[in-house]
């Protein structure tokens, strides 16, 4: 300024943007109205203004932080997935686009209960919706300090989060009461969130930063499921395709840039390792991979990072009840057969079991065995799913030969054994070739959008034209759910190629035997 031209130093930063920049409607909070004068002087009026730009065609534009000097090569910003039982985080370098860091932890909630509806009525308590935000809050704030500890960056040089979770997760994270997510007719506070200040989550982050949640379709389909049909880009593809979340809750969306359709169904904590006698997380020393001798039935085992056995993760499940199943060592409704001559199949305090590792073997000192209540379990889990898809196909008039792509999603996702998966009948019997494997498609989708306007422009539309079907209403639903809880399914016609292998997998084993006797 000069004594022709001494506009005050906000109306200089306005007017610098409109004319330089074609940022019109400029809005400067009061924190950074507070900094204007010091940080224009310290940088001799050469400054880096952060803006959040206005998607909305006339909409407002910003000042998020103002910073002396040329700052532009600093521009840092946080992707994270609040998931019910584990939060992950990547750190983006919104100059280059590359990702710094990425960390994980435990949602602490995870101790008031494995499920949403466990926390929603936690939540319920006095106190208990203030203690389940606070937990929420802590859980994201050791990821970022894992990311920050990892990545050299300067907690002051943050700038946003991206955010996504399911609809319960995101209720609790704000502190909006989820009372009626779990009753009928199952109505949530809001779907859509505006930009909030990080710090008025509790979040350890510059006054400046702001949290940009995805928005949710329904009580029990999440942002994170947006985040993930956005991620994989399934809103934009004519393939049909089939997206698969699949972790504590199971999501499902089928459709392509036409039209979109979902549901939700609760699968339980099976398939990250919850409700299994010796199951774990993903972590070293969780079994991984499993086959078993036709004749001695005896298990060759491998474990994360190639540690001594400590228990069983959900992947490793998923293929040691596949294994045992094709060989005939349970049947079609998860029971060990009692008359084959082993002493890894025994009689245990919950029924018959199968050890795994005998206890001289593994890293616990004990005996890692599976037993017919944890096939039970996954039973349960893996017929949600399958029943969710057949439902849902059969409500848009689909069969599963419809089906031009399948998209898993979600940490067990990630891991998932396809041809295992398919033997249990946890997943519909397609071509391995239209599978696509996304990872965890919530962070995806957060990731993405943290480093690019292009996906957050599109998003409100693509979910108000995503149609929402709770299973629990459709007729039908708890008829194909109970006729899913066998291997792999109580109509074999769905399965042909299983039932096929079947055969020639124990008609080969009866042969073995005949010729040994």
């Amino acid at each position: 300024p000069d004594a022709a031209d001494n506009m005050s130093d906000g109306a200089r930063i306005v007017r610098y943007l409109r004319e330089k920049h074609g940022v019109h409607r400029v809005v400067i909070n009061l924190p950074v109205t507070r900094k204007i004068r010091r940080v224009l002087r310290d940088g001799d009026f050469k400054v880096t203004v952060t803006i959040a730009k206005t998607i909305r065609e006339g909409g407002k534009n910003f000042v998020l932080n103002i910073q002396a000097g040329n700052w532009l090569e600093r521009n840092f910003a946080l992707a994270v997935d609040l998931g019910t039982t584990t939060i992950y985080g990547v750190l983006l370098d919104l100059y280059t686009g590359r990702v710094l860091a990425k960390a994980a932890e435990y949602n602490e909630q995870i101790s008031y209960g494995e499920d949403v509806i466990s926390r929603i009525i936690q939540a319920e308590k006095p106190r208990g919706l203030e203690l389940m935000q606070e937990l929420a809050a802590s859980s994201i704030n050791k990821v970022i300090e894992k990311l920050l500890r990892q990545s050299g960056v300067d907690l002051d040089e943050l700038t946003s989060l991206t955010l996504a979770g399911n609809t319960t997760m995101s209720h609790l994270l704000l502190a909006l009461e989820p009372h009626n997510i779990r009753r009928t007719p199952y109505v949530p506070v809001n779907t859509f969130f505006p930009p909030i200040r990080a710090t008025d989550l509790g979040l350890k982050m510059p006054d400046h930063s702001v949290v940009m949640l995805y928005p949710a379709i329904s009580s029990y389909v999440g942002g994170d499921i947006v985040a993930g049909v956005m991620g994989s880009g399934m809103y934009r593809t004519d393939k049909l395709s089939l997206f698969i979340d699949i972790g504590t809750n199971g999501e499902i969306v089928i459709g392509n840039r036409e039209w979109l359709v979902c549901s939700a169904c609760s699968a339980g904590p099976a398939f990250e390792g919850g409700g299994i006698t010796h199951g774990m997380r993903a972590a070293a020393g969780a079994i991984r991979d499993f086959s078993i001798h036709p004749l001695t039935y005896e298990p060759m085992i491998i474990t994360i990072a190639n540690r001594p056995p400590l228990g069983i993760c959900g992947s490793g499940l998923l293929i040691i009840i596949a294994a045992l199943f094709e060989l005939g060592v349970i049947d079609h409704r998860g029971y060990f057969q009692r008359e084959l001559e082993s002493p890894r199949i025994r009689q245990g305090r919950d029924g018959y079991e199968y050890v795994l590792v005998w206890g001289s073997e593994s890293g616990t000192g004990s005996d890692i065995f599976l037993t017919e209540v944890d096939i039970e379990n996954f039973l349960r889990a893996k017929a949600a799913i399958f029943a969710g898809v057949k439902t849902l196909l059969e409500e848009v008039g689909l069969t599963v030969a419809d089906l031009e792509q399948v998209i898993l999603a979600g940490t067990f996702g990630s891991f998932l054994d396809l041809d295992s998966a398919v033997t249990v009948g946890l997943l519909p019997e397609v071509e391995p070739e239209k599978v696509l494997y996304v990872g965890n498609g919530s962070l995806m989708g957060c990731w993405m959008s943290g480093v690019s306007n292009h996906i957050r422009r599109h998003v409100v539309e693509v979910v108000r034209r995503i149609t929402n079907f709770e299973l629990s209403e459709v007729i039908g639903f708890k008829d194909q759910y109970v006729a899913s809880m066998f291997l792999p399914h109580t109509d074999l016609a769905l399965f042909p190629y299983v039932g096929e292998r079947l055969k020639s997998a124990r008609s080969g084993t009866v042969r073995v035997r005949k010729e040994e006797s």
